[in-house]
């Protein structure tokens, strides 16, 4: 074997200090690692013998990125899809081969949060959990620069402990990852986590059956199986920590009370989708971060936070949905009023197609004890299955009247749904409520036709009322899903 000395690098270390000293083969001199540094798979070798000048250069390489990302001239979106998908991935490389303290990442997103709130178009206040959560109502399609760390470290942890070569297995290869968070302590924790999951079982949720939520068990998992498990337990401790953060938070932590909201996770061709303007109206109102006379008597921009047509305090609840001279006005009425049409034609188009489709949800007769199951008696997909005679009534463009032959009242749901030949009828109930009071205006709708629902089913006819929400701000309840699979609409 001849050696190669432009290919080799030489280093003199002497009472613990570098000596400028070389070496010469076939008198030719070979490079010292100061003067050529050494780059193997993404990680530079130089004279410091550590990887502090590495990242810091990780550092200025990320905001000499976002920097020229910025000064681009693209619309925000695309700015935030090109550090998603361009930036994050070239930072993590570095990341990994590097030993960087978590202060250094948590410094390196703050730089990336400052940019993408920038870019989307919203406030400095902004909480990052906005930015990166996914486990609130409203998820982006971003990922955190932090979690993503964690979860690369507990990752290379694994494959050098688990590594098939026992020479690597008995390496002990430290990961320093500064003193305020250790990678070992937290697979260790993931683990037990989920040994513990096996012993505790799988916890039914809401009205789920047993045995409706399954997935993959420690015990029986194999090693690739398990590495995935515990990254993915990671993902669910960083969001935990997260939401412990957002319940210290009065005004961006109000989210967390809308129990009866189904979750919006808004993916890139949704946001490709939506105007600049539409997209800041999904952030800002969740996170309680838009101008109202309230945020901006707190931001110090003003000095009276009262509505200026009532004289009361102006937050955004009481512009979107408590102000009583609004309410006088119809503001609140005319945006009912913009979401019931949409309800209506959906149910219209699923009633027409219900007559030559019958696929879809099957009913099941329970039979009571005592009594024995009627062969032939399946009632078909969803309500709309079980006849073709289906009529539909909708509040629109005037005073509806209540159908007379299933009963004589003033009450006028939105919708009415029905059958003459199999006496079956739906009343369907909107109302576009604050989102924390999801579940107090079911219940409201609920008990307000509780008396025209026995009325009916005295008459012999049956009846489901289906209350049905969706939030002030965009955010649909469960009741509208819990709706729509009972009358037979799954798209």
């Amino acid at each position: 074997m001849k050696i190669k000395p432009s290919k080799s690098r030489s280093l003199v270390l002497k009472k613990g200090k570098i000596k400028n000293e070389t070496f010469k083969t076939a008198d030719e001199t070979i490079p010292t690692v100061s003067e050529k540094p050494v780059k193997c798979l993404g990680k530079c070798f130089d004279d410091s013998l550590s990887d502090t000048g590495n990242v810091n250069n990780t550092q200025r390489q990320l905001e000499k990125w976002m920097d020229t990302i910025d000064r681009s001239g693209l619309p925000g979106k695309y700015k935030t899809w090109i550090y998603q998908h361009g930036v994050l991935p070239r930072v993590l490389w570095p990341l990994l081969v590097y030993d960087v303290p978590m202060t250094t990442v948590e410094s390196m997103e703050r730089l990336a949060s400052r940019y993408l709130r920038r870019w989307l178009s919203v406030p400095r206040s902004f909480s990052s959990i906005g930015l990166y959560s996914s486990g609130s109502k409203l998820q982006l399609p971003l990922t955190s620069l932090k979690e993503e760390f964690k979860v690369t470290k507990v990752r290379q942890l694994l494959m050098l402990r688990d590594s098939r070569d026992a020479k690597v297995r008995e390496a002990r290869v430290n990961i320093r990852t500064g003193r305020k968070w250790s990678a070992k302590k937290t697979m260790e924790e993931a683990e037990s986590e989920l040994q513990h999951g096996d012993i505790a079982g799988t916890v039914a949720l809401g009205r789920q059956g047993l045995r409706v939520t399954t997935g993959k068990k420690w015990r029986t998992s194999n090693q690739e199986e398990r590495r995935h498990l515990v990254q993915k337990e990671v993902r669910a401790m960083e969001e935990q920590s997260r939401m412990v953060r957002a319940t210290s938070m009065k005004k961006q932590g109000n989210r967390l009370n809308w129990e009866g909201a189904r979750q919006k996770k808004l993916s890139w061709n949704d946001v490709w989708c939506m105007e600049p303007q539409r997209l800041q109206f999904q952030l800002k109102p969740v996170y309680d971060v838009l101008p109202t006379p309230s945020n901006l008597a707190t931001w110090g921009m003003t000095d009276d936070p009262a509505c200026r047509l009532c004289g009361r305090p102006a937050n955004l609840e009481h512009i979107l949905s408590s102000g009583s001279v609004a309410l006088a006005y119809g503001r609140y009425t005319w945006r009912h009023d913009k979401v019931l049409p949409v309800l209506a034609d959906t149910l219209e188009n699923s009633r027409k197609r219900s007559k030559r489709d019958k696929g879809g949800l099957k009913f099941i007769n329970f039979v009571k004890a005592g009594e024995q199951s009627v062969k032939g008696s399946v009632e078909g997909s969803g309500v709309l299955g079980t006849a073709e005679d289906w009529q539909l009534r909708a509040d629109l463009n005037g005073r509806m009247t209540f159908p007379p032959e299933i009963a004589v009242t003033n009450q006028r749901p939105d919708i009415v749904i029905w059958s003459s030949s199999s006496k079956q009828a739906v009343l369907v109930e909107l109302t576009v409520p604050w989102e924390d009071r999801i579940n107090d205006a079911y219940e409201r709708k609920q008990a307000k036709y509780q008396d025209l629902v026995s009325d009916c089913q005295q008459r012999g006819w049956r009846m489901w009322c289906l209350p049905v929400e969706v939030g002030c701000r965009g955010f649909v309840g469960q009741s509208m899903w819990r709706a729509l699979w009972i009358i037979d609409i799954t798209a």
